[in-house]
């Protein structure tokens, strides 16, 4: 079993910024492409950063220049630095990563999800 657990949410002011964590635990062979995704209300879900096993990152248009994603393999943790934040970044943000388990079976697992808001 497989679970990823998110951290760093929280309320923050326009211009601010927040450090978002994913932690991966339990039967874990090895990990490949890690990403966030974004929800707002009304809203569909979007990625918002990818990140390779490799460090390829990619973003979405609305975010390139203020956020960053980064990971710590030896951690299994995936990070998700936040700047110049704006209200319109308000969403539940969830992690997702793409998992090869001991058992040897590949899955694309989610986290709890953690709300940011930004105020203006």
């Amino acid at each position: 079993q497989v679970q990823l657990v998110e951290s760093g949410g929280g309320l923050v002011q326009a211009g601010g910024s927040l450090r978002l964590s994913c932690k991966a635990s339990g039967s874990i062979l090895s990990i490949n492409t890690m990403s966030w995704y974004r929800q707002a209300p009304g809203k569909q879900r979007e990625l918002v950063a990818r990140i390779t096993s490799s460090d390829n990152t990619n973003y979405a248009d609305s975010v390139k220049g203020r956020f960053t994603i980064s990971r710590d393999n030896a951690k299994s943790t995936v990070y998700l630095q936040m700047n110049s934040l704006k209200p319109e970044d308000t969403a539940v943000y969830y992690c997702n990563a793409d998992i090869w388990t001991l058992m040897a079976m590949r899955g694309d697992y989610w986290g709890q999800g953690t709300q940011v808001t930004v105020s203006s």
